[in-house]
């Protein structure tokens, strides 16, 4: 099992990289380093620092277990004690488990059965789901405001930090499930280091920037990406609970905080800019708004840009962090619209042909990855995690294509890709076409088999008006698209499900949704 293999993990303690909040306290310790919008509460790098060490001295208390890297899983919304608890398992060598709080009980009993944490931290809102997962449950720890864990941290002295092991896990991020069960993929120190100066320097974040936070943490985009990059480089995160758009706009509009950096999915994008209080004018501290997760199309891109904020986009996962990138680049954006940029600094990045090969620029191949924040594997998946690696290669089962200047483009993931006729149809390509349709709001294409043509196209379609037509959605696709990459037929649905980073489950369409 993975786990084992970190009992003897490197001891290279090199790196300062196990507490990012610990040096910051050191050299600025007056300096803002978050803010809570639901409470208001602001706390300085040493505040914050302290807050983390009296987390780790109560997890260190209440969990005494012989096992290596105990897990610690954390069932909440955003705020600054979840970000907090993080850091503090990395401090007193624990591994923090975030769980996603949009699953019912059932999943989540599921991956609690999986990583068998020695502790669960949970917010009151969530009491009830953990009261429905199934026996046995390690023991609980409530979490509400200044009650549960911050009342505890009164009654215990501040912990010693760990040294730092490289390579030893801080992290288990299970994946978003949109082929099935999530998987637990391990994060260790130099991982989450490597990918959170990635970040840094393709998102240009910097001490002095001001990071809006309200994707969920229980993702690497949240967690890392704008977490932990903005405290390493010693910035100020602004936190809050949830995305809601009105909210999101007066935060990011606020003047006294002057949001630089803010992370979305396409549709949290869209929703921002179809708002009644949208006011371009009002964000002139944003230096761009960041978007993965999934497919963001260049009409999109092009209503940003009209209004001066560019859309950066970009390509990430759970088991390397942000990986492809555009650059804050206004023009470059506009050039290359539908472009996920260029190989993150720290990584390096092939397009494999099926012959194992590297092909050619304008190809379409898998996109492998190595460098230091790819991670060792899944937990407790020995199979699936040597599937997963060719030669020290990450195999991340997604397509790209390299473009001119070096661009990358994602067309798809392997698994999404059919073949109508003999050809190769990229479903986010026709997807990006239907998305244009002005009575469209979100959409979703799958293949289906098809007896003529082997496989076709279903487009899951969620209507902005009520009455939009199948006809004219498959009509808009026959003046833009060549008829083996037309959708065969239009399903409209009140919602296609997603998963939290934005991600279309396809595997609930293909088994709930597909016409019979």
């Amino acid at each position: 099992m993975l786990q084992h293999a970190f009992v003897a993990a490197s001891t290279d303690t090199t790196f300062a990289l196990g507490d990012p909040v610990g040096y910051r306290a050191l050299v600025g310790p007056a300096r803002p380093a978050v803010y809570e919008v639901e409470t208001g509460r602001s706390l300085t790098y040493a505040e914050l620092d302290d807050l983390i060490a009296r987390i780790a001295a109560v997890l260190l208390l209440k969990v005494a277990v012989p096992e290596p890297h105990p897990r610690i899983a954390y069932l909440g919304r955003n705020s600054i004690v979840q970000v907090a608890t993080c850091l503090a398992c990395q401090r007193a060598g624990y591994v923090f488990v975030p769980l996603n709080w949009r699953l019912g009980p059932v999943e989540i009993g599921q991956i609690v059965e999986d990583c068998r944490p020695s502790l669960i931290v949970h917010a009151a809102e969530f009491a009830g789901t953990i009261g429905e997962i199934a026996d046995p449950l390690p023991p609980l720890l409530p979490v509400d405001g200044e009650d549960g864990l911050l009342a505890l941290i009164a009654e215990n002295p501040r912990a010693e930090p760990e040294a730092p092991v490289a390579d030893g896990p801080c992290i288990m991020l299970y994946t978003s499930g949109t082929t099935g069960a999530p998987k637990g993929v391990v994060v260790t120190r130099r991982n989450a280091f490597a990918a959170a100066l990635n970040f840094a320097l393709v998102g240009e974040v910097t001490a002095h920037s001001v990071a809006l936070l309200d994707l969920p943490l229980f993702h690497t985009i949240g967690l890392v990406a704008i977490a932990r990059t903005t405290l390493m480089m010693g910035g100020r995160l602004v936190i809050s609970d949830r995305f809601l758009p009105e909210r999101t706009l007066a935060t990011l509009g606020d003047p006294s905080l002057c949001v630089s950096h803010y992370f979305a999915v396409p549709q949290m994008a869209a929703a921002l800019r179809a708002s009644p209080n949208w006011n371009a004018a009002a964000l002139k501290a944003l230096q761009a708004i960041f978007i993965g997760g999934a497919p963001l199309s260049p009409a999109l891109i092009e209503t940003f840009l009209e209004d001066g904020i560019p859309l950066v986009n970009g390509y990430g996962m759970s088991e390397a962090g942000t990986a492809i990138h555009m650059p804050l680049d206004r023009e470059m954006v506009a050039t290359f619209p539908g472009s996920v940029g260029f190989p993150a600094p720290m990584l390096a990045i092939r397009l494999v042909g099926e012959d194992g090969r590297d092909v050619a620029d304008g190809e379409v191949g898998e996109i492998w990855l190595s460098g230091p924040s790819v991670t060792p594997g899944y937990w407790n998946k020995p199979e699936e995690t040597a599937r997963a690696f060719v030669d020290g290669w990450y195999r991340s089962g997604d397509l790209g294509r390299r473009g001119p200047g070096g661009v990358i483009y994602v067309p798809d993931r392997l698994k999404d890709m059919y073949i109508s006729g003999g050809e190769n149809v990229f479903p986010a390509e026709v997807e990006a076409v239907i998305g244009a349709h002005p009575k469209v709001l979100d959409v979703a294409v799958v293949g289906a088999p098809d007896p003529k043509w082997g496989e076709c196209g279903i487009a899951f379609v969620v209507a902005a008006v009520a009455d939009a037509t199948d006809e004219e959605i498959l009509l808009h696709c026959a003046e833009r698209l060549a008829a083996y990459k037309r959708p065969a037929r239009v399903v409209f649905l009140e919602a296609i499900p997603r998963t939290a980073s934005g991600k279309a489950q396809k595997h609930i369409l293909r088994t709930h949704h597909l016409p019979s």
